[in-house]
């Protein structure tokens, strides 16, 4: 897809000025540009943005080759945001509610999902409700916010 070409997250304007800007480097500003910004990397096959826009603490516990396998088998066909949600919390946390159809081998399919977002030194993450966070309750958040687990990520660990 060609810089020239409208952004695959939906919104009216050019990969190069919306989401190609992320993939770049540029920050995401809020939970939703970032959300948009991981399906047009689904799209575009870059999985480097994928793993690295997830929440550090989960990182090695992605599998990179199923990532990418998703991302080069499938046709990716829209995303459609219906809620971004910001969480009044230290640090911050959002949810964004939205709908993404693809087509693969197997034919075409709708997923709804209800994920989740924490801010951390400026930079907004995906928390990824497959990867277990490994803390207990009392312990420190595994995003480094520096609060106890059960004040920070834990509710949102799980797609509550």
């Amino acid at each position: 897809m060609s810089f020239e070409q409208t952004c695959p997250c939906g919104r009216p304007d050019t990969l190069e000025r919306c989401c190609g800007r992320y993939h770049a480097g540029a920050v995401a500003p809020d939970a939703e540009t970032l959300m948009r910004s991981r399906y047009s990397a689904y799209a575009r096959g870059q999985i480097d943005y994928l793993l690295a826009t997830t929440l550090p603490a989960q990182q090695a516990g992605l599998d990179r080759a199923a990532i990418a396998a998703w991302s080069a088998d499938s046709t990716w066909l829209g995303l459609q945001v219906e809620t971004a949600e910001s969480v009044a919390s230290e640090p911050p946390h959002a949810w964004v509610s939205f709908v993404v159809h693809w087509r693969d081998g197997a034919g075409e399919h709708a997923h709804r999902e209800r994920s989740a977002f924490v801010q951390i030194a400026g930079r907004w993450y995906f928390i990824d409700s497959t990867v277990p966070l490994r803390a207990g309750r009392n312990d420190p958040c595994p995003c480094a916010s520096g609060v106890k687990f059960k004040k920070c990520c834990a509710g949102f660990a799980h797609g509550n």
